[in-house]
């Protein structure tokens, strides 16, 4: 797919003006006659290296007057990671999880990606991606940003504030990440550019993966600057490995053959004690991505006193999916057992079980069948993301005391997943299955040849598409009056307008029936594949296109479901009172303040309504029911910070603050399901909603940093952080209460009363409290006093743990409730060597984040939540410069391949998902005009 050919017709024109100065600039690069290999230098740092970055990002966090930390590119248009979640990963308390080897969502100090607050260029922003896999929350609605919709190039700053103070939006408990993109006055007088240019490839796709990046600024004296950033990749992934699709009892409800089980393996599973994985699947996702990204900024500054700087971006990240999976496919979905039919008149007997071992949990690890049913999933998806955002933000000195900063700002970024559809194909055969050799994988080994295609048959086909669109709308105006050198005060209004909305289309088992009857031929030979990509096996599978068009089939949509909106506008005032002053001889300084809002939540929905209007035969009304509801929250936030200086270089910091966090999309939405039964005397029904009356979650924190600055880029750092968090949502399902208290409009059905009697209602409510608490270590240094060469080595480091609990303050035993933190890893580090000179330089990095809980929630009878086991991601870059234009490059991402493993259930801990997604190389250059 040419992804250029799919881009908007004024991207396009955007990269024409980009194109003419490039020309203009290579033309100037030309003239050039200052042609000295030496390597620029400032201030003795090398321009383009490793210690300039950190040495401005210290001077950033030394100047902040919260506690924060900061990533700074190393030079125009190169920033330290291919990532930006992974150049985060390297500051103390920050978590990411990974797709595809690729960096997506941060978690911060312990608490999820839902918990923090992003920024673009000072504007709250929500841009999400998804994961290609089920277990992972492909399409889940939640506030998390995902970061790998933008290449690293695009940005020279990204800052993460962990305390709080009355100025920031409210909003995150975890903290807020700031990104900068670049602006032309960055780089001083007259014309800049940059080019880099890579190319890559992976140990699993043996793709070439292009990715390049190009900058060019020009000012025009001190008035007026403008700037144009395009950054554009294209690659393959393969994450590949083995998924059991959850764990589910069973007691041989579907009838196999188990006589030749010893007596007391047949009586544990009559009676129900053993458990079954339910896919037993050796899967495949692959993906062809492309990525593009576009920044401009504008800046003018038509008096020393009036600044300007409009910032328009634009991003693109599409995925063509193919996920592929060979498993089993018995009777309720439990594993070997059961699976029997009859196809075209011929019977398929329930399979035969040879052999089946169990451990002391009654989980099944080991088992031989005969006639066993496989089922071959091909499944295919078009994911695209699109991201617009466009800020203006004007920096007016209105007199020597008073100053002003007004923002506006307007973001769309849109989800679309317009095809994801499936595939099944059936076949009976002999199969062993064992989970013996590795806890967190399995061993199918086969009767049959799965790569034979005359095997198999198709059995069904599944079409579905998913949609998702978030505007923010915001403005706001900072105001500063300075009374002296010592005091000032900082006031503001905000206001905000967030819309998110979404829905799915299905349409499934289309020609299920026909092929069961023998009405459609259910011969493959005319679309099959043999997918030979997987290190563990071959198997056959389906081309799309080749099998819709043999079948006759039209892709089609039967119709929407999960349809909802929220809508939320929130306005805020704040005011701060900066103050400075001496106590014993010793510089303490500080802010003291209050941030108030009001926030109006709407909330629309379609609820799938199902009533049964004949008991005795169960003929049922269906129909759905647009539901709008609406609520409003406000509260007062105060704040309060201060820094001690108790050296010249050494800062005790502290912060004391009140924060809020808003519930996810997924909660506030009010789509759900109610369903009716009638009776002599009333009527029953079942609701379950979301609930847009949801609370936001309140937190107090205490911050707490003692930070050492020494020799030119060394900082060493000890914080403390305590979080005691109040609302936080679960599941509550009550039993016998009147339709009044649903909150769902009578209109829902025809003859509802306030006293109706709901049988079951269930929805999220705020019920649970939380703390929090955690210590981080970080350190940096050249390791300058080592002897020889090895003076040119230096390090940066951290070390953070984090501790967690649950308190339930939910009325009643029939609430379920959720008792571990989403997200939370104990123990998170980060170490970094490198080594560099004035011509050239290598890094190398390993990060570790210890095993967490993914999904608090149990899911029906198959597993009580789920999380990962624990990872340590090694990755290395270098450099040489072969003069003060010319850098030649080479990064390698995830050295040891490091395997996700994904566990069922919290306390059993089962396999559910094992993947590796491979080593990836790139070597390049970087040319500065």
């Amino acid at each position: 797919m040419n992804y250029l050919n799919n881009t908007p017709r004024y991207i396009k024109l955007c990269l024409i003006p980009a194109a003419m100065v490039f020309s203009a600039v290579t033309t100037y690069a030309q003239t050039d006659n200052e042609e000295s290999g030496d390597v620029y230098t400032l201030d003795d740092f090398v321009v383009s290296g490793t210690r300039t970055s950190l040495a401005k990002a210290r001077d950033i966090k030394m100047e902040s007057r919260v506690i924060s930390d900061t990533i700074v590119a190393e030079d125009i248009a190169k920033f330290p990671d291919l990532n930006l979640a992974e150049s985060l990963q390297r500051i103390a308390g920050v978590a990411i999880n990974r797709e595809a080897g690729e960096g997506r969502r941060v978690t911060l100090r312990g608490l999820g990606p839902d918990f923090t607050r992003v920024q673009l260029n000072g504007m709250e922003v929500l841009g999400n991606v998804d994961s290609p896999q089920d277990s992972r929350g492909q399409g889940s609605r939640d506030r998390a940003f995902d970061f790998n919709i933008f290449a690293s190039e695009l940005f020279n700053r990204v800052e993460v504030k962990k305390s709080y103070d009355a100025s920031q939006t409210e909003g995150g408990l975890a903290g807020t990440i700031g990104l900068i993109t670049a602006k032309p006055f960055d780089y001083g007088e007259g014309v800049n550019a940059a080019l880099s240019v890579k190319m890559g490839s992976n140990t699993l796709t043996g793709d070439l993966q292009p990715r390049t990046a190009f900058q060019v600024s020009n000012t025009w004296g001190e008035t007026f600057g403008a700037l144009i950033s395009v950054a554009y990749s294209e690659r393959d992934t393969d994450e590949q490995g083995t998924n059991t699709f959850r764990w589910r009892p069973s007691a041989n409800e579907q009838g196999s053959d188990i006589s030749a089980l010893p007596a007391e393996t047949q009586a544990a599973l009559t009676n129900g004690e053993l458990r079954f994985a339910r896919g037993n699947r050796i899967s495949s996702w692959q993906s062809h991505q492309e990525r593009l990204g576009i920044t401009s900024a504008f800046q003018w500054r038509p008096t020393d006193e009036l600044h300007f700087t409009l910032d328009i971006l634009h991003g693109e990240f599409t995925g063509e999916r193919d996920e592929l999976h060979l498993n089993s496919r018995g009777a309720n979905s439990s594993s070997w057992l059961g699976g029997g039919t009859t196809v075209d008149g011929v019977v398929y007997p329930n399979s035969t079980i040879n052999e089946l071992r169990f451990n002391e949990n009654g989980e099944v690890v080991f088992i031989d069948v005969s006639g066993g049913n496989n089922a071959t999933e091909t499944r295919r998806q078009l994911a695209e993301n699109e991201f617009d955002q466009l800020v203006l933000t004007t920096d007016w000195q209105i007199s020597d005391a008073l100053k002003a900063t007004i923002l506006l700002g307007t973001e769309k970024s849109t989800y679309d997943i317009p095809i994801s559809d499936k595939f099944y194909l059936e076949t009976f055969g002999d199969v062993t299955t064992d989970y013996t050799l590795d806890p967190n994988d399995l061993t199918n080994t086969y009767g049959f040849d799965p790569a034979d295609p005359t095997v198999w048959r198709a059995h069904e086909i599944d079409f579905e598409g998913r949609f998702q669109e978030t505007t923010f709308d915001n403005a706001k105006i900072d105001l500063e009056y300075t009374f002296n050198d010592t005091s000032s005060l900082k006031f503001g209004l905000a206001s905000q307008e967030f819309f998110n909305s979404g829905f799915r289309e299905i349409n499934s088992n289309v020609l299920r029936s026909d092929f069961q009857s023998g009405a459609v031929d259910d011969d493959i030979s005319e679309y099959y594949k043999i997918f030979t990509d997987h290190e563990d096996q071959d198997w056959t599978i389906v081309d799309f296109d080749a099998a819709l068009e043999t079948l006759g089939v039209t892709r089609s949509i039967a119709g929407s479901d999960r349809i909802y909106e929220v809508e939320e506008s929130t306005n805020a005032a704040y005011v701060s009172y900066l103050w400075e002053t001496k106590v014993g001889g010793k510089r303490l300084y500080g802010d003291v303040g209050v941030r108030g809002y009001e926030t109006d939540v709407t909330s629309s929905g379609v609820a799938s309504v199902e009533r049964v209007v004949d008991e005795e035969t169960g003929e049922l009304d269906e129909f759905e029911e647009r539901i709008t509801v609406g609520q409003s929250y406000d509260g007062f936030l105060p704040t309060f910070n201060a820094t001690l200086e108790l050296k010249e270089n050494l800062l005790l910091r502290l912060g004391l603050s009140q924060n809020i966090n808003r519930p996810s999309i997924g909660s506030l939405a009010v789509n759900g399901d109610v369903s009716g039964v009638p009776d002599s005397e009333t009527e029953e029904f079942n609701v379950e909603v979301g609930n847009p009356g949801l609370e936001p979650y309140e937190s107090d924190n205490i911050d707490l940093s003692l930070e050492w600055y020494f020799g030119d880029i060394g900082t060493f750092a000890v914080g403390y952080f305590f979080k005691d968090i109040t609302g936080l949502i679960g599941t509550e399902t009550v039993e016998n209460v009147p339709f009044s208290e649903t909150g769902v409009p009578l209109s829902v059905l025809d003859g509802l009363t306030p006293d109706s009697i709901v049988d079951e209602f269930s929805r999220p409510i705020n019920h649970e409290d939380t703390t929090i608490e955690g210590i981080e270590f970080s350190f940096q240094s050249d390791l300058d006093f080592l002897p020889g060469p090895l003076e040119h080595l230096g390090f940066v480091g951290n070390l953070t743990f984090v501790d967690g609990e649950l308190d339930y303050a939910a009325p009643g035993d029939d609430v379920s409730l959720i008792r571990s933190i989403e997200g939370l890893s104990d123990v998170l580090g980060n170490a970094t060597f490198y080594y560099e000179t004035d011509k050239w330089g290598a890094r190398a990095s390993a990060n570790y984040r210890s095993g967490y809980v993914a999904r608090a929630t149990p899911i029906g009878n198959d597993e009580d939540g789920d999380g990962f086991n624990s990872t340590v991601y090694v990755d290395f870059s270098a450099f040489y410069q072969l003069n003060h234009k010319l850098k030649l490059t080479f990064d390698v991402i995830n050295i040891t391949d490091q395997r996700e493993e994904q566990y069922s259930d919290l306390t059993a801990r089962r396999h559910y998902n094992s993947t590796s997604s491979g080593t990836t190389f790139f070597t390049g250059i970087n040319y500065k005009f």
